[in-house]
């Protein structure tokens, strides 16, 4: 029942080529920078994971966090809502040289996709992007007048989020709004890795605070001082570090 992994290398040892990863945050708010660097050392060390498929709300900003995997060469297609966030120079000149695939989501269908995901939903009707070139090839269907598409549910090998609390069980809590997409994504992955910033004993956390129960955790991973993605683009930070 402990869950607790010593180090970030050791967290992401299992993770294999061709993978379907989903990675927490919201841009940088509650994203795994550290869990997502120690994937990048492993690849730099052994020449793998590659050919990822990675889901995230974005395609990653500036050089560090999923914008750095994407430089590695590591990401064969990106499920996305926003692949052009504030700097995404990485993934658009991949992207317009026919290295990376996209698959672009409505943002409330991507969420609901992975919910479904977790909750073992195959398949649900929305009418968002209806009429549109999302939509083209998908299934069709009336109800009450109006026209909605069905969606497929998200599903991923390995999960990757950033929590604030974690004790020994896997049970979490998140910082405000870094909260966003993790606890769906948790129960999403058929392996949740979670960096904490604190990790505590169990019955450290109060039941009623619990957000993620530990069920939907295997293994947390301490990270004390976890590195904020916006901080590190504003100095102009690259992920390996750029040598002189």
């Amino acid at each position: 029942m402990d869950k607790r992994i010593a180090t970030l290398a050791e967290a992401v040892a299992d993770i294999p080529d061709g993978a379907t990863v989903m990675i927490g945050g919201f841009g940088g708010s509650g994203a795994p920078i550290e869990l997502i660097h120690a994937l990048i050392d492993r690849f730099l060390a052994t020449g793998s994971p590659k050919d990822l498929t990675v889901i995230n709300n974005n395609a990653g900003n500036g050089h560090v966090g999923i914008a750095a995997l994407i430089e590695q060469g590591m990401v064969r297609k990106m499920v996305c809502s926003f692949p052009r966030s504030a700097d995404p120079r990485v993934f658009t000149d991949r992207y317009l040289a026919g290295e990376i695939e996209l698959e672009l989501v409505p943002q409330g269908t991507l969420a609901e996709r992975i919910r479904a995901g977790g909750a073992g939903i195959p398949a649900f009707f929305t009418p968002t992007s209806f009429g549109t070139d999302l939509a083209k090839g998908k299934p069709v269907q009336e109800f009450e007048g109006r026209s909605y598409v069905m969606e497929r549910w998200l599903k991923a090998d390995f999960t990757l989020i950033k929590a604030e609390l974690g004790d020994h069980y896997g049970n979490l809590t998140y910082r405000m709004a870094a909260r966003n997409f993790s606890p769906i994504m948790a129960m999403a992955g058929a392996k949740t890795i979670v960096q904490v910033t604190r990790a505590v004993e169990p019955g450290g956390i109060e039941p009623e605070n619990v957000i993620t129960p530990g069920i939907f955790v295997d293994a947390i991973v301490e990270v004390p001082a976890p590195a904020q993605e916006e901080a590190l683009n504003r100095a102009n930070a690259h992920y390996p570090e750029v040598q002189a």
